[in-house]
Formats: C-alpha cells, sequence, structure tokens
C-alpha cells in the first residue's frame, strides 16, 4: 500500500523531534560535566594554597625523596622490607646477595658517609696503602732479597749468582661492628635523619676501633697493629721486625739528635715519602725540641689543611700512640703507603632487631677490614730508652 503524503510528514516530524530531544539532553550533559570540572579546579587550587601556606617541612615532600632512600627509611622505621625486594638492580649496586634473614647492605648514600668520616679521622688509614678485595683475605709480595752480581772479564767462565727470593704477607680480613640503638617512637617522627643519625654513630664506632687496631691490634679477631710485632735495634735489623733508634735518655728525647737518628735509620728510598706518626701529647715534646743553632725542629703548615713538618716530613697526629714513658716506642717514622696496608670489604650490613631491646630499636652494622705490616724495611720506631 502507497505510502501517503501525510504520513510521510509525521516521521519526518518524530525524526527532527528525536534529534531536537538528543541535542538538548547532550547539552545539558555538556553543562554539567563543565560545571564539575569547574568546582575541581577551584577545589585543587584551593588545596595547593592551604599547601603552600603549611610550609612543610622538606622532608614531607616524599616526591623527593630517591626509591631506594624511601624504601631503606620504611625498613628501619617499621621493618617492611617488601620496598626492599622490589628495588631494580642498580639500586642495588652495592650488594653481594640478599639474604633471607632481615641482614641487608645500607644504600649508596649511607656508605658513602660512612666512608668519608672514617677518611678524615686521625690514624693510620690516611698515610697507609688501602685496597679493596672481594676475598677472606689480601696477600701482599714482597721482593727483599737482592739479585748476586758479580764482575766478570772477557774469557773467564760466570758462576751462578743468587735469586732474589719472595715472601708472602697475608692480611685477613676480620669483622668490625657497631650495635646502635634508638627508640620506635623517635624513628617514628617523619623530620628526624635516620640515615644521618645512623651513619654518624656507625662512622664514630667504626673510626674508633679501626685507629686504636692499626696500632695496637694483637692481630686475633682484630688487624694486626703497627707496634705489636717484634722491635730490634736497628743495626742488628732483619726482616719480619721493625728497627728502633734509642733517645739515650729513659723516657725522654735527650736533645733533638734522637730524630735526626731516626730519620737517617729509613733507607733513603723510604724517606722521600716517609711521615711521622705521634700522639698529641708526644707532639707538644717535639715542638720544643731545637738543633744547634736553636731553629725549632718542628714548622706548622703553610695553608690550611696541611699537615705540620718535623724536619721537613709531615706529621700525622693519632692519639692511639702510646704517651711517652720508660722504653716506649711512641714515635714512628716511614714511608706507611709501603710498609703498612688495610684490606677491606666495600659492602656495609645493617641488621635491624626490633625485638631484643623493646622499645628500642638495634641496628647491628658490620664491615670486615684487616690490616698489616706489608714492608718491615719501610718503618722505623723511636724508643724512649738509654738503648
Amino acid at each position: 500500500m502507497p505510502e501517503t503524503p501525510h504520513s510521510s510528514a509525521d516521521a519526518h516530524q518524530e525524526v527532527h523531534q528525536a534529534v531536537t530531544d538528543f541535542v538538548s539532553h547532550f547539552k545539558s550533559f555538556q553543562d554539567e560535566t563543565t560545571r564539575k570540572l569547574q568546582q575541581t579546579q577551584e577545589r585543587i587550587t584551593m588545596l595547593d594554597r592551604k599547601t603552600l601556606s603549611a610550609a612543610r617541612p622538606h622532608l614531607a615532600a616524599e616526591t623527593q625523596i630517591a626509591p631506594h632512600q624511601k624504601a631503606f627509611d620504611s625498613y628501619l622505621r617499621v621493618g617492611d622490607d617488601s620496598a626492599l625486594r622490589d628495588l631494580d638492580v642498580e639500586a642495588k649496586g652495592l650488594s653481594t646477595s640478599v639474604n633471607t634473614d632481615g641482614g641487608y647492605l645500607v644504600d649508596p648514600m649511607t656508605s658513602q658517609n660512612v666512608q668519608s668520616v672514617l677518611n678524615s679521622t686521625a690514624s693510620l688509614r690516611g698515610i697507609a696503602s688501602v685496597v679493596t678485595v672481594e676475598a677472606t683475605s689480601y696477600d701482599v709480595l714482597i721482593d727483599h732479597s737482592d739479585l748476586g752480581t758479580g764482575w766478570a772479564s772477557e774469557t773467564a767462565a760466570l758462576t751462578e749468582t743468587a735469586t732474589p727470593q719472595i715472601d708472602r704477607v697475608s692480611i685477613p680480613l676480620h669483622e668490625l661492628s657497631a650495635l646502635p640503638k634508638a627508640s620506635q617512637r623517635l624513628l617514628d617522627d617523619s623530620a628526624f635523619d635516620i640515615e644521618g643519625w645512623l651513619a654518624t654513630r656507625i662512622a664514630d664506632r667504626f673510626a674508633r676501633a679501626e685507629a686504636e687496631a692499626f696500632i695496637m691490634g694483637d692481630g686475633i679477631n682484630k688487624p694486626t697493629g703497627l707496634l705489636t710485632h717484634p722491635v730490634v735495634e736497628n743495626d742488628s735489623w732483619s726482616w719480619g721486625n721493625i728497627g728502633y733508634v734509642a733517645t739515650g735518655a729513659e723516657g725522654d728525647f735527650g736533645g733533638a739528635d734522637a730524630i735526626i737518628d731516626l730519620v737517617y735509620a729509613l733507607d733513603a728510598p723510604y724517606r722521600a715519602n716517609a711521615t711521622f706518626v705521634m700522639n698529641s701529647k708526644t707532639a707538644g715534646l717535639v715542638r720544643k725540641l731545637k738543633d744547634a743553632d736553636g731553629r725549632f725542629l718542628w714548622s706548622d703548615g703553610l695553608a690550611a689543611g696541611e699537615p705540620a713538618r718535623l724536619m721537613g716530613y709531615p706529621v700525622l697526629v693519632a692519639e692511639d700512640m702510646p704517651d711517652v714513658a720508660a722504653n716506649s716506642y711512641s714515635l714512628a717514622f716511614g714511608d706507611f703507603s709501603a710498609g703498612y696496608t688495610i684490606a677491606e670489604r666495600p659492602d656495609l650490613r645493617v641488621l635491624r632487631d626490633p625485638f631484643s631491646a623493646k622499645p628500642h630499636v638495634l641496628f647491628y652494622a658490620t664491615k670486615r677490614v684487616g690490616g698489616d705490616v706489608s714492608d718491615f724495611a719501610a718503618i722505623k720506631l723511636l724508643k724512649f730508652a738509654a738503648s
């Protein structure tokens, strides 16, 4: 049946009405969306103003904290190690292995802080040879014997000469530890510099323990100190012993000649890089010494940061050296970069223990380090005795 003109007009009218209604609804939806976006923008602006006016401390800005710092901070505060496990490989650059017993290496920032403090302490570390190893010990090979030679004529037969011998000095690594603690309430304080505090406490403990061991360590679960090796009169010196020069007076210098004798008891190749080592009390006595012309042997550094000098050689004031007393070895002179070697592993471990000392949290920090005399000809001692 053919469509009438009246029915066709009604169809067009319906389509037009539907389109009009759709456009009206869409415009209403658009207006509502625009209104909500404006309200949201106003709220964001208001929050930004409140944030700026509150002037929150720097530590509250979490977006400025590196991922490894946030992870380590969370581990120290509440023992949450999940963030540490999710760190990228680059963030674990100091790690040789990750145990499941709760022990983790400190993050790179903390480790660098500790090392910088150790280097600035007055110990043999500043003048000795320091090597980094990934083993349980470090071996130093020393060729201290001489090669035989002889004069030969044009036709005479040559005879066999002596062959140099090589000795090995083994330096085992020992574990150095510190056990600082803090209350859980203090750790929960968001403005508390946990990493700085931990680095300072560990550095102070490690610096004092190392400095003492490098001088007086007995080699039992600690480095072998400079003054624990056998000492002999320098004219009778042999390998394995440290030679000494006597001052000629019990518990006293007996004059400036003792310093001069000590300097020239050391072979010339070692004197070029030699350093005096003594504590503050001994330095106070040395500053008073004069030569035959009335000139002081001691001279202060000419610029800030330069060490004082004794007879032109730098002086290291190490408080672990013994005081001047009868038969004491209170002053050392030598090339310590050749004469004493410090071996250490580069990693530092921190174990968090929130249970043993509640309500405090213990931080068990360990580092492995060793040290020993590596060249017995490079160091001489001054003995405060008549002979």
